[in-house]
């Protein structure tokens, strides 16, 4: 059995309401799903608005390497860090996909003795917000095609139908479809897609919104055609927001569980940050600064991608100001990036460590360009050795940020107080000089130029010019004036994931350009990456079971 899951089981979970009551909650606002999961009430959240705010900790990490790195599992072991030095804090995490969990890598709730419980549902169905975020964006499909079907009022051109349905599952072979065959009583043909529900628009409406009311004003802005005169149809002229919004009441309260320990943890929305923004909900998010003293939150994949688009669109929309940035790495990752292949992993490497310190640096060096103190995180491995830390050690100390070997896997939140206490040192200190890395003003290609130059040190972009004439009309419409976000490989600064490291003089080129104007960005869809990934050789799924107790295997 995995080791993690047999920690998880062997754990004695609090009723939610105990946990609710550490962060002063009262049974009134607690919405529970079983004993161990609750939803937190939209009116109690209101009646926090003129609360001051805690500090705000961003847990982020060097581009992802097969080795591993443990961000999850390091944001985890900071907040119970936090709570047995005597501070009260809160997690605030995305909830799992269905398509990695049963594609690429299981579960998604922290391992060892600093996970969040209960596992198993977290990485299912948890509450159901991922089956109301995907029954909403295509509620929203449905009802376009069956405006045209009755007479088309709005003149939507069918080929200028940009709205695509959704899926929490990895299928390939749903990217590009052709609907609506069988006849006239079906509609009429057309080429549609699928993404997955985590890069879907509705997803971005749902992370960003602030309240019930921001997410259907939200949700009616989204764009989902145009006219053959290139007139915008929006969800409200479809008259579907209002319904959308229906479907997505519940699902908009932020979700509490417990760590281990247990510590709140709020486990609510869940873009990828490869091809999304990448960030929980801003309403689990307020709602902790609301309760805690500091609120540790995480953002997908390395900095590049995940910090970059919390602290470019996340905060500059929801005006948060975080305190301080952990980065977290590996020894095993590190000598991947120094060139060491995985299955080489084992012996001491130190010249390979070394090497593979420059990715780390650089993710260092793009934090100080927003502003943020930082502080190294290096989750401990039994295989690690002594040298190779101060390796790592020393590489950060001539950049003068401080580097803490962690054992929160093994040891939970003991494991990782050496670290809070260096977090709430920057924290005291009041260090943070957070700003964007750019101005919303300007051209949507030199913002994307900004990125590129800045936090992947390419060389400059490529636009095609169907994509340079698409940025153009995005800008004539009035939405020139908004973040952009990047959809690349997670696995390198480039847009080659084998380009391990550093690399610096590459190109960036955008294949494709998406406006998300109920999201508040444009998204720029760069390399081969894909909005709907596909299964591996073996997934997952292949190894999930239920035993003849009912217990599920595999999942982790």
């Amino acid at each position: 059995m995995n080791p993690d899951l047999e920690i998880a089981r062997a754990a004695t979970l609090r009723p939610i309401g105990e946990i609710a009551a550490k962060l002063n909650i009262p049974d009134s606002a607690v919405d529970p799903y079983g004993r161990h999961k609750a939803k937190i009430g939209a009116d109690f959240i209101a009646s926090l608005e003129d609360r001051p705010d805690g500090a705000l900790v961003l847990v982020t990490g060097i581009n992802p390497t097969p080795a591993g790195e443990g961000k999850t599992t390091t944001t985890v072991g900071l907040g119970d860090a936090l709570n047995r030095i005597g501070k009260r804090a809160a997690i605030c995490l995305r909830e799992p996909s269905l398509g990695p969990s049963f594609g690429m890598k299981g579960g998604a709730a922290g391992g060892g003795y600093a996970q969040v419980v209960p596992m198993d549902q977290i990485n299912l169905h948890f509450t159901g917000d991922f089956h109301a975020i995907t029954s909403a964006n295509n509620l929203l499909a449905a009802m376009i095609d069956n405006h045209i079907y009755w007479g088309n009022a709005l003149g939507i051109d069918e080929r200028r139908i940009s709205w695509r349905r959704c899926l929490d599952m990895n299928d390939r072979s749903l990217r590009s479809i052709v609907g609506s065959l069988g006849g006239v009583a079906n509609g009429f043909p057309r080429e549609d897609g699928f993404d997955i529900t985590v890069a879907s628009e509705v997803m971005a409406v749902f992370c960003l919104s602030k309240n019930l009311e921001d997410l259907q004003d939200r949700l009616g802005k989204m764009i989902v055609a145009q006219t053959r005169d290139g007139k915008n149809i929006t969800a409200k002229d479809i008259k579907a927001d209002g319904a959308m919004s229906v479907l997505l009441k519940d699902a908009i309260a932020p979700n509490l569980v417990q760590t281990l320990e247990g510590s709140p943890a709020f486990v609510h929305g869940g873009p990828f940050a490869n091809i999304a923004h990448g960030c929980n909900s801003v309403m689990a998010t307020r709602l902790g600064l609301k309760l805690a003293d500091v609120v540790v939150t995480e953002a997908g994949f390395g900095a590049d991608l995940g910090a970059e688009k919390f602290l470019d669109i996340k905060c500059r929309s929801a005006g948060l100001t975080p305190s301080c940035a952990v980065i977290v790495a590996t020894v095993r990752a590190l000598k991947m990036h120094g060139g060491v292949a995985r299955n080489a992993l084992g012996p001491e490497n130190v010249e390979a460590v070394k090497r593979g310190t420059a990715n780390l640096a650089r993710h260092v060096e793009n934090m100080g360009k927003f502003g943020l103190p930082v502080v190294v995180a290096v989750n401990h491995f039994t295989s690690d050795t002594a040298a190779e830390f101060e390796a790592i050690r020393e590489a950060m100390a001539a950049q003068g940020v401080e580097a803490i070997s962690c054992t929160h896997w093994a040891h939970g939140g003991a494991g990782a107080e050496a670290l809070a206490h260096a977090v709430m040192k920057r924290i005291d200190a009041g260090a943070s000089a957070y700003k964007p890395l750019y101005p919303l003003e300007g051209k949507l290609a030199d913002k994307v130029r900004t990125i590129a130059r800045e936090v992947y040190r390419a060389a400059d972009i490529s636009v095609p010019d169907a994509v340079a004439r698409k940025l153009k009309s995005f800008e004539d419409a009035g939405y020139g004036d908004v973040p952009v976000c990047i959809a690349k490989t997670q696995y390198s600064f480039s847009v080659d994931p084998t380009a391990m490291g550093a690399p610096t003089g590459h190109t960036l080129p955008i294949r494709e350009v998406r406006l998300s104007a109920g999201a508040g960005f444009v998204v720029a869809i760069c390399g081969d990456v894909m909005t709907m990934p596909g299964l591996p050789r073996v997934p997952a799924a292949e190894s999930i079971y239920l035993r003849a107790d009912g217990q599920i295997e595999g999942l982790f």
